[in-house]
């Protein structure tokens, strides 16, 4: 009967990881397409009717923007080659309920290798078709 539970508790978590890891690679691979402006890639892991919005947080208190996935895209790819920037991904949270999946990354902003901002980024994910697409994206900011 032990051995039994051990296998079945092996299987299950076996499970977790392989899907967790699904959900990183997911978020992996935005992110390369983010620091190689390349807008294709991003576009890969999205859904197509994806929700993009960003709250910027400062003294003078917050602000909600809602951005247009396509305008997003052609940012992205509009970037100067000149301008380095980079997100730090500090870690990443993973909640998953069936088909539907939760990533949480809190992260540093830098340009030309000088912290900019920080905040979270706050990924909804679905499943469909046996893919994850990112379907809700929503970020703080925080300047220094």
């Amino acid at each position: 009967m032990q051995r039994i539970v051990f296998v079945l508790l092996l299987v299950f978590s076996s499970s977790l990881y392989s899907q967790n890891e699904e959900l990183k690679d997911v978020i992996v691979t935005f992110f390369k397409g983010f620091h190689a402006k390349d807008s294709t890639i991003i576009k890969s892991v999205c859904a197509e009717n994806m929700i993009l919005q960003s709250i910027a947080e400062s003294s003078k208190g917050s602000q909600i923007k809602n951005l247009i996935p396509q305008d997003f895209y052609r940012s992205i790819a509009t970037i100067p080659s000149t301008m380095l920037f980079e997100e730090r991904v500090l870690e990443c949270s993973i909640q998953v309920d069936g088909a539907m999946a939760h990533v949480w990354t809190p992260y540093e902003f830098y340009v030309n290798n000088k912290l900019s901002h920080k905040g979270v980024n706050a990924f909804t994910l679905f499943k469909d078709n046996g893919l994850w697409k990112i379907v809700y994206l929503i970020d703080t900011r925080r300047k220094f």
